[in-house]
């Protein structure tokens, strides 16, 4: 069987899969539609999130039976024409949910003690104790919307905190010794904390707003490590203002491209404002507020993105490949 890879990945990947038998076929720079000219000699397909594999796409793989997707989520695949074309999908969650996990922990122990405003203010030579006292998160309600790998992972991390720990999913039974399951009623009226850990599907699109927002009992602080586009950002921006949300951590923000790779189509920020700007989009000028404010802490979508993570990203497609393309002995 042959494999075309599109994404460069942890190096064991290519190498357990060439002493499995398969013929690896590397190829980083060639557009969507070059690889779609090739594809069709191709039984297997490996990618993280160069360009989206859609219904033409699949009408051209004439022979693929598979795609590994080295991350977690497969939004980036029609997942539809996947099953009318028999091409079995492959992703690895279980890889970095530890990665994502600790991230998730870190942003919101940041964000209640205040790190990112004092780090600032000491740089420039600010001593303001008073200013940045923090606060305890022990004694409070975290809540976890999403309660698959990425959830799981991050209640594990909170074992260690006298925190309250429930989750919210629209999967029936999920809840754990870490995590007590509840309805969206019990969960809006009682958290202080919540993360987001939820795919990227019609229903989670703007999921937070203004209206999702206001439904919540008590104010609260929001983490975001699993997609951008989840939450809607000037309803964020509103919020931080009015205090209905009381700080916020994203890895993950809504302007970003469908790759991941890069938030800005040219690399730079100034250019990509500019941009927006002159098209008179509304986004900017939330994004300039997220920029500034002192509750607000942002990184580049590296929440499952490690060291370790990338081998065991890699290491988690090898073994779905051989699991169902290998045959064992008898």
């Amino acid at each position: 069987m042959k494999i075309l890879h599109v994404d460069t990945n942890h190096p064991t990947l290519i190498e357990q899969l060439d002493k499995l038998g398969f013929e690896n076929h590397e190829d980083y720079t060639s557009s969507k539609e070059q690889i779609e000219d090739k594809i069709a000699n191709y039984d297997g397909l490996v990618i993280r999130s160069r360009f989206p594999i859609d219904a033409a796409f699949f009408s051209k793989a004439h022979n693929l039976k598979f795609i590994g997707r080295v991350g977690a989520g497969l939004e980036n695949i029609d997942q539809q024409a996947a099953r009318a074309n028999d091409v079995e999908l492959f992703n690895a969650p279980e890889g970095n949910r530890n990665a994502v996990g600790e991230h998730t922990l870190g942003m919101l122990l940041a964000l209640l003690n205040k790190l990112n405003k004092a780090h600032k203010e000491v740089r420039k030579g600010i001593w303001d104790r008073e200013g940045n006292r923090g606060i305890e998160l022990d004694g409070k309600t975290v809540g976890i919307v999403g309660y698959g790998n990425m959830g799981k992972a991050f209640a594990k991390k909170l074992r260690g905190f006298d925190v309250e720990v429930i989750c919210y999913d629209i999967q029936g039974g999920v809840g754990d010794e870490n995590a007590r399951q509840v309805g969206i009623l019990e969960f809006k009226k009682n958290v202080d904390v919540v993360s987001l850990h939820i795919p990227q599907t019609p229903l989670t699109v703007g999921m937070v707003n203004t209206k999702y927002i206001e439904e919540f009992s008590n104010p609260f602080w929001l983490i975001n490590t699993a997609r951008g586009k989840s939450v809607v950002t000037k309803d964020l921006v509103k919020a931080l203002k009015n205090g209905r949300i009381l700080g916020a951590g994203l890895d993950v923000l809504e302007y970003e491209k469908a790759s991941f790779e890069n938030m800005f189509s040219d690399g730079k920020l100034d250019t990509f404002l500019m941009k927006a700007k002159l098209k008179k989009d509304k986004f900017p000028k939330a994004f300039k507020y997220l920029r500034k404010a002192d509750n607000v802490l942002l990184s580049p979508h590296v929440a499952g993105w490690t060291v370790e993570s990338k081998e065991k990203l890699a290491q988690t497609i090898v073994d779905k490949i051989k699991a169902n393309f290998v045959e064992t002995p008898a």
